[in-house]
């Protein structure tokens, strides 16, 4: 044998590079080529023959060759199942014959072999190996108890020597073996805790790096907006306004990115907060829409928003990220949208009392998003349908961070989308209330400002009042005082806390701006020396800090801290001057008329109010529901089409009950089919527009392509739930009409989709065939079977069972002596029957002949309620005229 191959196969044991299945197989194989060297010498030592030494020898050979070429062409698995097999069903059963059977070590090598298996096979084969290795041991030993004469029998010295010896190999392999694999996984453990060592520490370099890039890129933008700011209050021409105006566009851009940035890096590392604060409805949806209009305005787009008159004014939220949520949304609604229209919808529910759900949706009629990207949609720097839109703007990572900022605030976002068609993104968020006081009619014309230029004018001015700015960065002192110019207060700067103590230990400030990063002394100590300092004479000033550090953890950093404001660089002059204006001392402020940086111009804005129903049920016309029912309860249907030999027509439209019915009557045929898929996503996109959620029951699978139809469609709507109801005709109707009584009642959509479940089992639905020729048009019989019906007088009573329609039984007689035997059989064999309502439905019969039909049913049972409802065309060319169907509820759990 090559000494230099058994060397490669044992040196890579060692090695934590190799897969472990691949080491074991290694370790195994080598300890199963020295058992097999040691069965030689043993059959060597007892004097065996010189065939079964050579043949013991011979399948050394063989073993040795498999494992070489197994690791040589990295087939592991495939050598261990060659393997295996041989030392189950061979190499075993011939050491249990030829070495005395249990009265020799054959048992401990036969533990090894099934040992080896367990280890190393992987799947099904595994398991099926393994049995069936046992049970042919099993017949081995039985076969050896039934004729003992089978077994080669050694000297009581050779068995007790290959007893022992066999013994203490096979336990001090098998000690060998788990040892081996407890230290393998010990090391691939330690491997694991430095790897994720590693990875903690890369995500803490990460968010270092992302803050700090976050606060050094924060103090240029401030410096650009803040200049530009200046320039756009001068008396300047159209076209440096314009250019202003773009610069001040794009600053506010860049500012977006890198909010996007490090929200996503904060949420890898589990530090975004939630800061539930109480906030004004109405001024946070005109925020939005002011900055949600001009967008729109400039791509030519109509902006609507729908608000319930009926929610609360004041809600307790993370005012700032439900803005920046709804932001993301409709800027990608805008971005998403060449012509059209983009539509705000807000509606509330409220629950428990003091809590509401709040319910915003946003639709546009852009380009729309395919089905099979739905799901990637949320996730980060992933842009779907990347040939159409590699053009448009963005990181990718807004509807991740909206997803996930949802998710913090314990809501939801769903998605329903007709690709071509448009979009709609529900966002559900739960908030606590905080006034009961009814929002009313917002008024967003006087609301909205546009960014139309006009003369600048200051909120306020204060001569006598005296700030003081604290920044390590002279150009954004330069940007502050310029920003307060105009407010005639007394602005002193500073560029270090020391230099700020100096100040305050000999003046005294209305206000202080303090910056946090500062070299030497940052600015919280600063502010703990201002409050405790010896002979200061500003222990009480309000001192706000103005920062590059954003974040809603950081304003609750510097409110523990004592901070009395919070400004995030880069700041507006207008949000300069409300902060100051916020801590100035009433006597020192005289009030300017105009309080805004720009004018307000009104612009024709388009509002409309429309509450969606919060569930909608929705049908095929097969359900055979009357429609002042359908009406009542509001239930949407989507009719099925009736194919002709002169063409297609909608079922109970363009095509009527009593026309089919005269039209198959003189041999035509005719069939029913359901909606496409694209018929169903139409409808589907229709009813969203009316419901926040819809759920479209659909007659049993196995009777029609509807479900499966409606189920593929349903893949473009997160707020679409398609049902089987397992049944059809009225019977699917009964199930529709309660589902539709649950959601009337503002049922939860959960509870009405369990409700629905348990209704299945309640449902009776048959119906008797009145002419099997009907029957026979359809497919449903051959035409033999027919003939033998009519010649017999024989009518079918069709059930379903298991969703498919079956005969069920078979009545023999006339008319209506088979009339009499369906209903007492049909009503008397159903257990507790609920006796609220029956539907008696029907095709082609008389009224005299439903009359006639119903007292048959009241010498059984008396219902409250007796519909006859005539089925749909849809129903009816399947079963012929004069047919009709008993279809009514059991009651529970009977």
């Amino acid at each position: 044998m090559d000494l230099k191959k058994l060397k490669k196969i044992i040196q890579p044991i060692r090695d934590s590079n190799v897969s472990l299945q691949e080491r074991l197989f290694r370790l195994l194989t080598l300890i199963g080529l020295i058992g097999m060297v040691f069965a030689v010498l043993m059959g060597v030592a007892a004097g065996e023959g010189l065939v079964n030494t050579i043949g013991m020898a011979l399948g050394f050979l063989i073993f040795f060759v498999i494992v070489y070429f197994s690791i040589k062409y990295r087939r592991i698995q495939t050598g261990a199942v060659i393997i295996g097999g041989l030392l189950l069903y061979v190499v075993m059963p011939f050491n249990f014959l030829t070495t005395g059977g249990p009265y020799g070590g054959a048992s401990s090598w036969c533990i090894l072999a099934v040992v080896f298996v367990a280890l190393l096979v992987e799947n099904k084969v595994k398991y099926f190996m393994i049995v069936t290795g046992l049970l042919v041991l099993l017949g081995i030993y039985f076969w050896s108890y039934l004729y003992p004469s089978i077994l080669a029998m050694h000297t009581i010295q050779m068995v007790y020597l290959d007893s022992a010896v066999s013994m203490a190999v096979v336990a001090a392999v098998t000690c060998g073996m788990l040892l081996f694999q407890n230290a393998v996984y010990r090391s691939a453990n330690r491997m694991a805790q430095r790897q994720k060592k590693e990875i903690e520490e890369l995500n803490q370099a990460q968010n270092r790096f992302f803050s700090s890039m976050s606060h050094e890129i924060r103090t240029p933008i401030n410096t650009i907006i803040g200049l530009n700011e200046m320039i756009m209050r001068e008396d300047i021409s159209d076209e440096v306004a314009e250019n202003a105006e773009n610069i001040q566009a794009a600053s506010r851009m860049l500012l977006a990115l890198i909010n996007d940035i490090l929200d996503m890096s904060k949420m890898e590392s589990g530090k975004m907060d939630i800061v539930p604060v109480s906030y004004d409805v109405g001024s946070m949806l005109s925020d939005i829409v002011n900055m949600i209009w001009v967008r729109a305005q400039e791509k030519g787009l109509e902006f609507h928003i729908d608000v319930d008159q009926s929610m609360p004014s004041r809600l307790m939220g993370d005012e700032v990220r439900i803005k920046q949520v709804l932001i993301n949304v409709l800027n990608n609604a805008v971005k998403y949208t060449e012509e059209g229209s983009v539509t705000l919808s807000i509606q509330c529910r409220k629950q428990e009392p003091g809590y509401a759900q709040v319910v915003y949706s946003v639709t546009d009629t852009g380009m729309g998003i395919k089905k099979e990207n739905i799901p990637h949609l949320f996730s980060a720097f992933k842009r779907v349908d990347e040939e159409k839109n590699r053009y448009i703007e963005g990181t990718g990572l807004g509807l991740s961070i909206v997803k996930q900022l949802v998710d913090l605030m314990g809501g939801d976002i769903t998605v329903n989308s007709v690709y071509t068609k448009g979009s709609t993104f529900i966002i559900t968020l739960p908030q606590e209330i905080v006034s009961e006081k009814e929002i009313g009619y917002l008024d967003f014309e006087e609301r909205h400002v546009t960014n139309t230029r006009k003369r600048y004018q200051t909120s306020f001015e204060a001569p006598r009042a005296r700030v003081l700015v604290v920044d390590d960065n002279e150009t954004n002192l330069m940007v502050a005082e310029k920003l307060l110019r105009d407010t005639k207060v007394q602005t002193e700067t500073v560029d270090s806390g020391v230099k700020c103590l100096e100040r305050t230990a000999q003046t005294r400030y209305d206000v202080i701006l303090m910056d946090h990063l500062m070299p030497g002394m940052d600015g919280i100590a600063c502010l703990r020396e201002v409050r405790t300092q010896t002979g200061g004479m500003n222990h009480e000033t309000p001192v706000v800090v103005l920062t590059a550090n954003a974040g809603g953890e950081n304003q609750l950093l510097y409110k523990r801290e004592g901070f009395d404001g919070y400004l995030s660089k880069p700041v507006t002059g207008s949000q300069l001057e409300a902060e100051v204006l916020k801590h100035l001392p009433r006597e020192l402020v005289t009030m300017e008329n105009g309080q805004d940086s720009f004018g307000v111009v009104q612009k024709p804005f388009v509002q409309r109010t429309q509450n969606k129903m919060p569930l909608l049920i929705s049908t095929d016309s097969v359900c055979d529901l009357p429609e002042e029912m359908t009406e009542r309860y509001r239930i949407a249907i989507l009719p099925y089409r009736v194919v002709t030999e002169g063409g297609e027509f909608i079922d109970g439209q363009e095509a009527g009950t009593d026309g089919v019915l005269s039209y198959v009557r003189r041999g035509r045929r005719a069939h029913s089919e359901a909606p496409e898929t694209a018929q169903y996503e139409a409808f589907f996109a229709e009813q969203l527009t009316k419901a926040q959620y819809v759920i479209h029951m659909t007659m049993s699978e196995k009777v029609s392509k509807g479900y499966e139809n409606a189920l593929e469609a349903s893949k473009s709507f997160d707020n679409v739930e398609v049902i089987d109801t397992e049944y059809l005709s009225s019977g699917m109707g009964l199930m529709v009409l309660q589902a539709a009584k649950l959601a009337a009642a503002d049922m939860p959509r959960e509870s009405v989709l369990e409700q629905i479940g348990r209704m299945r089992a309640r449902v009776r639905t048959s119906f008797v065939v009145d002419d099997t020729g009907y029957l026979m048009q359809a497919g449903r019989i051959s035409p033999r079977i027919d003939t033998i019906c009519k010649a017999v007088m024989a009518h079918p009573i069709l059930q379903l069972k298991n969703g498919k329609m079956q005969a069920g039984a078979v009545k023999i007689g006339t008319r209506k002596s088979v009339w009499k035997k369906y209903v007492d059989s049909t009503l008397k064999g159903a257990g507790r029957i609920d006796k609220s309502l029956l539907f008696l439905t029907h095709a082609g019969l008389s009224f005299e002949e439903l009359q006639e039909i119903e007292k048959m049913i009241g010498e059984i049972i008396t219902f409250e309620k007796v519909i006859y409802q005539k089925a749909s065309p849809a129903i009816s060319i399947n079963c012929g005229p004069g047919a009709f169907g008993l279809l009514f509820l059991v009651q529970e759990g009977k």
